[in-house]
């Protein structure tokens, strides 16, 4: 099939690649399996052709529940080619999870691996999933009737498909962490896909190059590996090393290997490394790691920094932002500590109050953001999606600063409003995690039948810490450093906090403890 000179969609920069790099590794696992651009590009096609001699047509739903392997890139972008929708999912979903999602999207086809297989089977079979149930794909693995697999899938050979006409068609299903309430589908745009690319493409200095060997240890089914990694791949021409799990050394192991460049990774990974012996040579070929998914706190940059020499620049985004939206690399000085940065070049950020009204000064407001690579709302009909002006309200709170980077302060729903008074989580969680012997924390609000709400907060004491010493601790330090409306009117010491697969804290969950405790005194 000619590439086109100008993609008009994610599926297009691999043909570009193919046709002017076609013998140079796109993509390469950590087990060895490898495809050049050629190779990778012939793949897609004849994943694509086979979607559309499966009955799979434009709009049709096709979801993924497999991890980080070679699969999921073809499939993903012959999805994308075939002008289908792709509906990345956590492969470590329970059946429940995946059938919900299943019956929320109405996939036509779902692929599967050896490790997601029964739990695909299992959702497919729930009575919550409507009639025809969506075929499965296997990729690996004995079949069962019915099901088709991967290798079967795939056509002999390419033909060409109708090109993209509409850049605005959904092009992905994203279902959101769910941190508060079941998750939704955001729904993004082939052009809101690509619009974030190349917003990213062109900060300066740039994250991604030609050269870079990137790994790929993010998940591919999360936004950030999704989009921000692989679609800077796929725009740069950069190789991908893909990683299926990560594992503290196994994964240094990898980076040496492969001398591996830019490192995207998770908060988490930070701790995961911290005491390792050897670091800063273990990461020699690194020039630069990006952190994104959560906010990382400022000491643990400064101390990697110091340790390693290797800059770590650290960014705001959001599944509905495609995701990137400010960068600590588009900061017009040096970043202010505890800065996310400044909004790339084409992504407009404000802050305004309840009213609406644009807060300037310094004072804190939930943050707004315009661009054209925002989704278009939620699963089915774009509710809540960008207003008639394009801004769009995320649900953070934040500050902007004199020379415009951006500092999260916590989110407008999980403000706890007590006797009136606001009270952020973050700043009593920044308390707490102070306090010796406290690993992490976490707070929440819960109802009060005084104050309207109350503060609750929940502590992971460190090793060999005796959790009993350590509420004390943490009762002690409250009361000298925080308003009384702000200490916390039950402190609970348990074994560790609910997180996603990024690392953010899952608070739904700790407020569904809580709802559930509620009812047992009651009861």
């Amino acid at each position: 099939m000619p590439a086109p000179s100008v993609p008009a969609d994610l599926a297009d920069l691999v043909a570009i690649a193919a046709r002017e790099n076609p013998d140079k590794i796109a993509v390469v696992e950590a087990g060895g399996r490898s495809a050049t651009w050629a190779g990778l590009e012939d793949e897609v096609g004849r994943v694509a052709t086979g979607l559309s001699a499966a009955g799979i047509v434009a709009g049709h739903r096709v979801m993924l529940v497999v991890g980080n392997r070679l699969e999921f890139v073809t499939t993903y972008l012959a999805v994308l080619r075939a002008q289908a929708v792709a509906v990345p999912v956590n492969p470590g979903s329970t059946p429940a999870e995946v059938a919900r999602m299943l019956a929320d999207c109405g996939a036509r086809m779902v692929l599967a691996d050896p490790d997601t297989v029964t739990t695909v089977r299992a959702a497919v079979a729930d009575p919550a999933v409507p009639a025809p149930a969506p075929r499965v794909v296997v990729v690996g693995g004995t079949l069962q009737p019915g099901e088709r697999s991967y290798d079967d899938l795939r056509a002999d050979r390419a033909r060409p498909v109708p090109p993209l006409q509409d850049p605005d068609k959904l092009a992905v299903l994203l279902y959101t962490s769910g941190t508060s309430g079941l998750p939704r589908g955001a729904m993004l745009t082939h052009r809101a896909l690509l619009a974030n690319i190349e917003q990213v493409a062109s900060v300066s200095p740039r994250m991604i190059h030609g050269d870079d060997v990137v790994l790929g240890v993010l998940p591919l089914f999360h936004v950030y590996g999704l989009n921000a990694v692989l679609g800077g791949v796929l725009r740069h021409r950069a190789k991908l090393v893909l990683v299926e799990r990560f594992d503290p050394e196994g994964t240094l192991d990898l980076v040496e290997d492969e001398a591996c460049s830019v490192l995207p990774v998770a908060p988490p990974v930070f701790a995961h490394w911290k005491g390792i012996d050897g670091l800063a040579e273990r990461l020699g070929p690194v020039r630069l790691v990006l952190s994104g998914s959560a906010p990382l706190a400022p000491e643990v940059v400064e101390e990697f920094t110091d340790l390693t020499g290797v800059p770590v620049h650290q960014g705001y985004g959001l599944t509905e932002a495609a995701p990137v939206v400010t960068s600590t690399l588009c900061s017009t000085g040096t970043p202010a500590r505890g800065s996310v940065g400044a909004p790339l070049p084409g992504i407009e950020v404000r802050l305004v109050d309840a009213a609406g009204g644009v807060v300037a000064g310094g004072d804190p407001g939930e943050i707004q953001v315009r661009g054209a690579n925002l989704f278009s709302g939620y699963w089915p009909d774009g509710a809540d999606g960008p207003g008639e002006d394009g801004w769009w309200g995320t649900g953070d709170v934040g500050i902007l600063d004199e020379a415009g980077d951006l500092m999260l302060v916590d989110r407008v729903k999980e403000l706890v409003i007590v006797s009136g008074f606001n009270v952020f989580p973050v700043e009593v969680e920044e308390v707490l995690k102070d306090v010796p012997g406290v690993r992490d924390a976490a707070v929440i609000g819960v109802p009060d039948e005084t104050t309207g709400e109350a503060v609750v907060a929940f502590l992971v004491a460190g090793p060999g810490a005796d959790p009993a010493a350590v509420r004390e601790a943490a009762v002690e330090r409250c009361a000298a450093l925080l308003a009384a409306y702000k200490r916390p009117v039950r402190l609970e010491v348990v074994a560790e906090l609910p997180l996603t697969v990024t690392g953010k804290v899952q608070k739904g969950r700790l407020r569904q403890r809580e709802r559930r405790r509620a009812t047992d005194l009651v009861d």
